[in-house]
């Protein structure tokens, strides 16, 4: 997915955008990217991969080379950023939050145009380079990034840092978050609002669908007014967010432990204790453990001196090994005992049978899943939330195909809670992962838990919704 993170200060902005960016780690592992101005030195840049070493070691023992007030960001599970361009609205430098599903097409509109490429990211147009040449078509900034808006098939969510402070411009629909932090003589605009509190600095606002605002350092200027509709991702609470950040004025971890909570008061199950699968699983079995009655242990711990970030590497042997890797299981907390293990999701379940066949090795006498969302049966084309190539990679569609001959048929009977079709595939999930038992969490309690009404919600990957 990828997060970003920019400021404006009277002073020099360098400490604050250091680690403001790298408390959006947990977003990314593929690149990251750092620029800043000053009128005497003009744009420093420096863009470093982290698929082999964090954001904070590559970029620590150069800071003293960026120079200015002002700078952004990027930590990014795409392209190389940031972007910096000379264009006749002057030079500014980009990071984009972004899935363009129309990139080809553009492409090849923009070169037809005699545009040229000079980014590549792995052998493939630069996105965000794409995304700064439709912005230099228009007369000034607002009207470039709303060509951006109205050309691109996806979402992307941007900062631009120019001669003139730092422009934060929001999804047109909002599917990406942007919050923008206040403090004494400086703002901020950032991905995750875990951003600011170490930093001092205050939630000033949630920037709406479509809005652009110019930061200065001592003023934030409104360029655009948000649009009306807004389709935020519900997968933001679910998994990518940090516990202690807010979307839309709700807390991630408040989010989660509604929604286990409410599960909670609602399952009739008889179990021992709860355990949260670290991290994202743990808020929620938290609520769950309340809302039941029944004690949390910590029957599986995560190993964060080596495996403190979230995602996991694009391959799929890899992917494999880290999630085996990282989650050690405590047999003293296990032996015995009937478990209710809460989690995020299942997405593709690879390593969730060797993980259920080691619980039970270690003592377990049941083991029950209870998953925070309902069944992921559609792949997502707004934003870049897994490494999916195909939706076949989904466990849902692979059962679907299997039932039905055809992966796409009665997709919508699948994705009804409660219907035949919805408790088959459940069941076929949980015998072949060896379960006890298995459910999952409804979209009418996901959406009661976010607090949004439902029309400002995105949850296509569960129901295959869309605002188009």
């Amino acid at each position: 997915m990828g997060g970003f993170f920019g400021t404006v200060s009277k002073t020099s902005c360098v400490t604050d955008l250091f680690y403001g960016t790298d408390y959006n780690s947990h977003l990314g592992t593929k690149r990251g990217g750092l620029a800043t101005y000053s009128e005497e030195q003009g744009f420093i840049r420096s863009i470093h991969n982290l698929q082999s070493s964090y954001f904070r070691t590559k970029f620590e023992e150069e800071l003293d080379k960026f120079k200015g007030n002002a700078g952004i960001g990027i930590i990014s599970d795409t392209d190389a950023q940031p972007i910096i361009i000379n264009s006749h609205l002057g030079r500014f430098a980009i990071v984009t939050v972004a899935k363009v599903t129309n990139l080809k097409e553009l492409e090849e509109e923009l070169l037809s145009q005699n545009m040229h490429f000079a980014e590549l990211s792995s052998g493939s147009t630069n996105q965000t380079e794409l995304i700064a040449l439709l912005i230099i078509q228009g007369k000034n900034f607002v009207e470039g990034i709303e060509n951006v808006y109205n050309h691109i098939k996806g979402s992307c969510s941007m900062l631009l840092l120019t001669e003139d402070g730092v422009i934060a411009a929001r999804d047109k629909w909002g599917r990406t978050p942007i919050v923008i932090g206040k403090k004494e003589g400086a703002y901020a605009a950032t991905s995750e609002s875990n951003s600011f509190p170490n930093l001092d600095f205050e939630i000033e606002r949630y920037l709406g669908p479509g809005e652009i605002v110019r930061m200065q350092a001592d003023r934030l200027e409104q360029l655009r007014k948000p649009d009306d509709k807004m389709q935020i991702c519900s997968f933001l609470w679910v998994y990518y967010g940090f516990p202690n950040s807010c979307y839309e004025g709700r807390n991630v971890e408040e989010v989660r432990f509604t929604s286990g909570l409410k599960m909670g008061e609602q399952d009739d199950c008889d179990a021992d204790c709860v355990c949260g699968i670290p991290d994202s699983g743990i808020g929620q079995a938290l609520g769950y453990a309340e809302g039941k009655g029944i004690p949390y242990h910590r029957a599986i711990t995560k190993y964060t001196p080596t495996w403190p970030r979230s995602f996991t590497p694009s391959k799929q042997e890899l992917r494999s090994l880290v999630a085996k890797m990282k989650l050690i299981p405590n047999r003293a907390m296990l032996q015995d005992k009937r478990i209710i293990f809460c989690d995020d999701s299942i997405v593709r379940g690879t390593q969730l049978h060797d993980n259920v066949k080691i619980l039970f090795d270690y003592g377990a006498k049941e083991v029950h899943m209870r998953i925070g969302c309902p069944p992921l049966i559609y792949g997502c084309p707004f934003i870049g939330f897994t490494a999916s190539k195909s939706d076949m990679e989904l466990i849902t569609r692979q059962i679907i195909k299997e039932l039905e001959g055809d992966e796409n048929k009665n997709l919508d009977k699948y994705a009804t809670t409660g219907s035949p079709e919805y408790e088959k595939m459940v069941g076929i999930i949980a015998k072949r992962f060896g379960l006890s038992s298995l459910k999952f969490n409804t979209i009418e309690t996901l959406i009661e838990a976010i607090g949004l009404p439902k029309c400002k919600v995105c949850t296509h990957c569960f129901d295959g919704s869309s605002c188009f």
